[in-house]
């Protein structure tokens, strides 16, 4: 599992020209599935993201997690994480889940969130979408989390 977090002051996305999900100060969480993915990783993930101490405190210091600022997360499922640039011009994606594990698994991961009590909002699993975004810092983050591990 890979998720690419950004810290930001706002986060849309839309689908079709409607917003399908956004949130106010936050993570924008694009999030990745591979082949046999489950709970362990998810769980992991979730936690980890829940308990991010990046926001600043009284003093400026990145020290404080989602929960003190009231922070949300967006969700974007992004299979593209995945994509393997090593040979040629054209990304190879077998280092991705196939659709329907990946959505079942991004699900979960979102099940994950809201039982830690964070507030998720969500883009739309295989729809062409629109990712607007206000970085704050800008911090970005890559987490990873193989299979098994």
């Amino acid at each position: 599992m890979r998720v690419v977090l950004q810290r930001v002051l706002e986060a849309r996305v839309e689908v079709e020209g409607r917003t399908a999900g956004e949130i106010g100060p936050g993570f924008l969480l694009l999030t990745g599935m591979a082949p046999g993915d489950g709970a362990k990783e998810i769980e992991w993930m979730a936690r980890k993201i829940a308990g991010l101490r990046v926001f600043e405190d009284g003093e400026g210091k990145m020290n404080l997690p989602l929960a003190a600022v009231d922070g949300s997360c967006l969700v974007v499922s992004q299979f593209t994480l995945f994509g393997d640039c090593r040979k040629g011009f054209r990304p190879g994606f077998t280092g991705a889940a196939p659709a329907d594990e990946a959505a079942a698994g991004v699900e979960a991961f979102v099940a994950a969130l809201r039982a830690l009590e964070v507030k998720v909002a969500t883009g739309v699993f295989q729809a062409e979408m629109r990712v607007h975004l206000i970085n704050d810092g800008p911090v970005t983050l890559i987490l990873e989390r193989e299979a098994g591990a």
